[in-house]
């Protein structure tokens, strides 16, 4: 279903881990950047905003296989610690913060999972 009705990607934003080791990075004056994680078929939903609010909305359907490749990757419990501790995502070449998500389960097994975001 996500592959026939999405298809389409979202990049997570994680802080990056490794610092030089100069009195410098000490300090804090060196950015450390972000690390990237691709999470993809993702379903995104634009949703609507008031005129004093957030410019822009979206939420994210992603499935367990989706998110399966990064939580091996970076060596976490559960997608839920991804989105616990990612720093935004990225979509369509905006910055998004994620404000909250849900995970949908059956069987007590966590199929999919709703993350609400905005710019």
């Amino acid at each position: 279903m996500l592959r026939t009705l999405g298809g389409t990607e979202v990049i997570l934003l994680f802080a990056a881990a490794g610092m030089p080791a100069d009195a410098v990075a000490e300090l804090g004056l060196v950015d450390p950047g972000v690390e990237q994680a691709r999470i993809a078929p993702v379903i995104v939903v634009e949703l609507s905003t008031e005129n004093n609010g957030p410019r822009r909305r979206i939420e994210l359907l992603a499935g367990c296989s989706a998110m399966a490749e990064q939580v091996s990757q970076r060596n976490v419990a559960s997608a839920e610690v991804l989105f616990e501790t990612a720093l935004g995502l990225v979509y369509c070449g905006e910055v998004f913060h994620i404000q909250g998500f849900v995970v949908e389960r059956l069987g007590g097994v966590a199929y999919l999972y709703r993350v609400a975001a905005m710019a």
